[in-house]
Formats: C-alpha cells, structure tokens, sequence
C-alpha cells in the first residue's frame, strides 16, 4: 500500500517537472517509409544472395567444363589407351576426377540453392503484392 501511495506520489511530481506530454503517432507517410524500407532490406539480401550464388555457378561450370576438356584430352581416344598410358597421365586423370566430383558436388547444391533463393523471392512477391523498391539514387 505504502509502495502504491509513493509510486502515485513520485508520477506527480515527474509530471510536474516534465510536464504532460500527449501521446502523438508517427505519419501515415513515415510509416509506409519505414515499412518499405524494412521490405528493401529483405528483398536486397534475398536479390544479393541469388545473384551471387548465380554468378558463382557460372564461374564453377565454366572450371568444371575445362577440367572435363584437359580430362578427355588427357584420357586420349583409343580403344587400349588405359594399357599403355603414362602413370603421370593416370596421376593427372586421378586429380581431374577429384576435381570435377568436388566442382559438379557444388554446383548441385548451388542449384538448390538458387532454387531455394528463387522460391524466397516468389514468397515475399506473394505476401507483399503492393511493395515497389525505392527508386535507386544515383551519385
């Protein structure tokens, strides 16, 4: 009871040297600012993601091709070539081989990925039909 009394007491005095302040809501506008500028930040980090993980498949395929090109090379194209090739050839084919099952294991889960950053960016289309990005400033 005492605590409830001092309580009222000290919010009264704090009225006084503060003064009443009336409760006032942001604009209409601000809000919708605010609002879009949270949705930019999600949609450029989901676009920033997919770009990337893009760009490094790209990159990935392009390697992994070569390696499969110097790998046939390598291979030759005759019928008992495996009889009479180099042990550094078959060191070399060993190596291509390792490489190209590490760069296709990644461009599989690159592909997910995309697919994933892609169903994301579908999603937050679907929520939020009226969202246009802000226009981009150019400097």
């Amino acid at each position: 009871m005492f605590q409830t009394f001092l309580r009222s007491r000290a919010q009264t005095y704090l009225r006084g040297i503060v003064g009443e302040r009336e409760f006032r809501a942001r604009s209409p506008e601000r809000d919708a600012e605010t609002d879009r500028e949270r949705l930019d930040a999600v949609m450029g980090a989901i676009d920033q993601a997919l770009s990337g993980a893009e760009a490094e498949q790209a990159g990935l395929t392009k390697r992994v091709d070569d390696v499969l090109a110097r790998a046939a090379v390598t291979f030759g194209n005759g019928d008992d070539e495996y009889l009479t090739r180099e042990s550094l050839d078959s060191h070399h084919l060993d190596l291509f081989e390792t490489e190209i099952k590490n760069g296709q294991r990644r461009i599989r889960e690159l592909t997910g990925s995309i697919a994933h950053f892609r169903a994301l960016k579908e999603t937050f289309d679907a929520r939020f039909p009226d969202y246009k990005p802000a226009p981009k400033v150019e400097s």
